[in-house]
């Protein structure tokens, strides 16, 4: 098998390495034209499988449940928003405030 896809977008991540540990990661396996990994953010509690789409030239997203069934798939992802897609997945999205949400979590006050 090919690694060398799956070592590529694991530097992409590691590029912002506090937002992706955010996700709580784990069980990264290599695959041969991507990467998979197990996250449990605040959206998403599955896996995220990102694999390289030779004829965009970009990567496809999918974000997975535990089981491994599909929730939701985002195509022609660039390498310099790799991150952030993910993360609007994973971890935050418009439809809630993410900064309250983390500060009731880990009852953090402003002052």
């Amino acid at each position: 098998m090919n690694t060398k896809m799956a070592e590529y977008i694991m530097v992409i991540l590691k590029s912002r390495i506090n937002i992706m540990w955010s996700w709580g990661c784990k069980n990264f396996v290599a695959l041969n034209d991507g990467l998979m990994w197990h996250v449990q953010g605040y959206l998403l509690n599955g896996y995220v499988k990102v694999l390289y789409n030779i004829a965009t030239d970009a990567f496809d997203v999918y974000f997975l449940n535990n089981k491994k069934e599909l929730v939701k798939k985002v195509e022609e992802v660039y390498l310099d928003n790799l991150v952030d897609v993910i993360d609007w997945n994973v971890e935050k999205d418009d439809s809630f405030d993410y900064d309250k949400r983390v500060k009731q979590q880990y009852s953090i006050s402003l002052y």
